[in-house]
């Protein structure tokens, strides 16, 4: 893989089937420096900074799988594409919803580690076409001397590409994680603003200061989302806050107990969203 030549070879791509309109606000809550970017018709980009995999030792896979995770069940009307790679493997990651995270591996050399199936549940859950891309992504799971991990992400990228994905020039998988966020800048990616608080402390904070103007913006945001429709009142939105409550507050706790940045991020935000559904319709009679 190109990545291996640099110091720091590890890197990552989430893949937001949504514009950037839908992604920003919960992309925003990760806290993590992201850059958003449009990717093509109905795509959206966001590159990672990379620094709990960088600086803190974790996985680049586990972290990446952490925030498609929050971000698909955040969103709960689109799904999460992750791109990982490091020096010795690199695989894909998706996340749909409240289902469970499908996943495909190979090592750097290019030699498959993943079940066969998952490929074709990816497929399936992207609705992919079930003839054509599907018989352009089993070569991907199948020996082969001459493709590498990059070269295999690159597979994927260019089935993606029948769907309406267009990356910004230059923004391939593979690269390592600085190079990534210098081409994502030249080429007008947005740099996501950071909360201070963090995310868990900052809907505490949300959630007890009803009527304030900082929680009327921030319910005008949401309603402009995709899950705008849910979060209106009513069985759906109970019934989503709670599963997002039940998902994330576990999440959380695990993530904590394994000093797990990507997890715990991903717990924190579930129960944010969550906890911020479920008390939703006070400040609307405020």
């Amino acid at each position: 893989m190109n990545a291996t030549s640099g110091p720091n070879p590890a890197g990552a791509l989430l893949l937001c089937r949504a514009d950037p309109t839908a992604v920003r606000p919960p992309a925003r809550l990760l806290r993590e420096q992201l850059l958003l970017a449009p990717a093509g018709e109905g795509w959206s980009v966001l590159v990672p900074e990379g620094t709990p995999w960088l600086h803190g030792g974790e996985p680049v896979e586990q972290v990446v799988t952490g925030w498609a995770t929050a971000l698909a069940v955040s969103a709960a009307t689109w799904p999460v594409v992750a791109l990982w790679w490091d020096r010795d493997r690199a695989g894909l990651t998706l996340a749909a919803g409240f289902r469970r995270t499908v996943g495909y591996t190979w090592l750097a050399d290019g030699t498959p580690v993943g079940e066969d199936e998952a490929m074709r549940t990816f497929a399936a859950r992207l609705d992919l076409d079930p003839v054509l891309d599907v018989q352009d992504l089993e070569p991907l799971t199948g020996p082969d001397p001459d493709a590498d991990a990059h070269t295999r992400l690159l597979g994927v990228v260019a089935v993606l590409r029948r769907t309406g994905l267009a990356l910004p020039t230059g923004l391939l998988p593979g690269e390592s994680a600085d190079r990534l966020r210098s081409v994502a800048l030249a080429q007008g990616a947005e740099q996501l603003e950071q909360h201070d608080e963090g995310v868990f402390p900052a809907a505490r904070t949300k959630l007890m200061a009803w009527g304030g103007d900082a929680v009327r913006a921030e319910l005008d945001v949401v309603e402009s989302s995709p899950l705008g429709p849910y979060l209106r009142g009513g069985p759906k939105a109970r019934v989503l806050s709670g599963a997002q409550l039940a998902a994330g507050v576990p999440l959380l706790l695990w993530g904590i107990g394994r000093r797990s940045g990507g997890w715990t991020a991903a717990g924190a935000l579930l129960v944010a969203h969550g906890a911020f559904g479920l008390f939703y319709d006070r400040p609307r009679e405020a």
